[in-house]
């Protein structure tokens, strides 16, 4: 059934009234496929997994023309867990996004709900996870957030009109706190595009991220809880024919960061200690290669730079993560994949959990210094 239908059949199913000018869309995808990871808390793991390459979702969008080249827009957008049914996001109706704007041809756009930082919205783009390749490919702990792990509640949005291929936009999100400066977060970025070019830059603070419920960005959601996260970044996209190439660089900071949102209440020190700071640099080069209009090959390589300030002494380790994959189409909406990753943490010890190779995705860290993923999947879009 082609989404126009869909959209008469969901605008018919709400009482407010739908005229020619507006529209409203249903779309979604479905990502189901098996996972092996061989040292998952000690053990290998066979599993049955959902959203990888693109998490799994539903969702409506929809907009009212209001005239003179302006219309109000929204998106609701419902993340879950093929496997079970349950609500991902923690738990959240509309966990992937929910928002409510106005876009004007001329001036551009703003909206107001749960959003996309600039990270993801620009600079994500030139990585493999933000673009093709999806979660088992996100830096280590997706530290700089370029595979959207949390997103902005009480955010603020603008995104400007593109100018000769050129847009910005940035984002701030409320604390919703007395404190206004307790878990808030702001980011702006930009991109440029140009035939098979694409070149994109973005930064992103957040003051306290992962403390409290109502802020910014809440527990549940946060990669590292932190006093504070800032992240910077740029990269580089161009396709040439057949082939596309990409290298991206990313730049994070976590001051006093306390705990980490992918491994629960696992301490990031050793007893008697405290972590000054934890710091992020990531290197990545990533390629594409489209054979046929039904199958594509990847693969990426990620080098990640290590700072560990604790109170008992500094660490230096150094992170590698390859990663390759392969897809064929079945249909325009269907395709099957298959995907491996392999990480290894070398150099300086930590004497913490961060000493341990955890692919982003994984059940568990593993218990020595490598991990390694493999995925076979089915991914249907609707």
């Amino acid at each position: 059934m082609k989404k126009q239908v869909i959209a008469l059949a969901v605008s018919a199913a709400f009482a407010a009234p739908v005229f020619a000018q507006s529209s409203v869309t249903l779309y979604g995808v479905i990502d189901e496929g098996v996972d092996y990871t061989n040292n998952a808390g000690g053990g290998h793991v066979y599993e049955l997994a959902s959203g990888y390459a693109q998490g799994s979702r539903w969702g409506l969008k929809g907009s009212e023309d209001l005239g003179g080249g302006m219309k109000a827009i929204f998106q609701l957008e419902n993340g879950f867990n093929d496997s079970n049914g349950a609500l991902a996001e923690g738990g959240r109706l509309f966990g992937r996004q929910a928002y409510v704007g106005l876009a004007d041809d001329k001036y551009g756009t703003v909206t107001f709900g749960r959003q996309y930082d600039s990270v993801v919205d620009y600079l994500a783009q030139t990585t493999a996870n933000g673009s093709w390749a999806g979660y088992l490919f996100a830096h280590p702990y997706d530290n700089d957030n370029t595979d959207n792990s949390f997103r902005l509640d009480n955010a603020i949005k603008y995104a400007s009109p593109t100018i000769a291929g050129f847009q910005f936009g940035g984002a701030y999100a409320f604390s919703n706190d007395t404190n206004f400066a307790n878990n808030r977060a702001y980011s702006f970025g930009g991109q440029y595009v140009n035939g098979g070019l694409l070149v994109a830059a973005a930064y992103l603070q957040a003051d306290n991220p992962g403390v409290g419920s109502a802020g910014a960005i809440t527990a549940n959601d946060a990669s590292f809880i932190a006093e504070r996260m800032r992240v910077f970044g740029a990269g580089v996209n161009y396709t040439f024919g057949a082939a596309t190439a990409g290298f991206a660089y990313t730049n994070t900071n976590y001051k006093n960061p306390t705990g980490n949102g992918y491994i629960g209440s696992t301490p990031l020190v050793a007893t008697g200690s405290t972590l000054n700071t934890l710091k992020y640099q990531n290197f990545e080069v990533n390629g594409k290669y489209q054979f046929t209009p039904m199958f594509y090959v990847g693969a990426q390589y990620v080098y990640t730079m290590e700072r560990y300030d604790a109170s008992t002494g500094t660490a230096s380790p150094k992170i590698h993560s390859v990663g390759l994959m392969a897809d064929y189409n079945l249909s325009k909406r269907t395709d099957v994949y298959v995907q491996g990753v392999y990480q290894k943490v070398a150099g300086d010890k930590t004497n913490s959990i961060l000493d341990d190779a955890f692919v982003p995705g994984t059940d568990a860290p593993s218990t020595t210094s490598n991990q390694v993923v493999v995925r076979v999947a089915l991914r249907h879009q609707f």
